[in-house]
């Protein structure tokens, strides 16, 4: 009875060693440090967005994955700023069309 308690403890003791040798070398796993609650770093500026600004946009973390009302809202701008670009080339285009049509 007292091996088979003396193997518990010392399975106990390598598994607690291995857990935290574990935890020092490879943490949480997350390469920034965790936001306050209630923060979010999702911004984007309200017009003119730049491939820099989309690459310094970050979305909170929560259980699952990202926080999905962020990622709608980032796509949603992205979308309209995508949609706004093309009208204005397309405009462009067309006024260019007609200069040429003109002469």
């Amino acid at each position: 009875m007292t091996t088979a308690l003396f193997y518990l403890v010392v399975m106990v003791f390598v598994a607690a060693v291995v857990f935290l040798l574990a935890s020092v070398l490879f943490g949480r796993g997350e390469e920034l440090p965790p936001l306050p609650p209630g923060t979010s770093p999702t911004r984007l500026p309200a017009d003119d967005i730049t491939s820099a600004d989309v690459g310094r946009v970050k979305f909170q973390m929560v259980l699952r994955g990202y926080k999905m009302s962020e990622v709608d809202w980032v796509l949603t701008r992205l979308g309209a700023e995508v949609d706004e670009l093309r009208t204005r080339v397309a405009d462009l285009e067309r006024q260019l069309a007609d200069k040429a049509a003109a002469q």
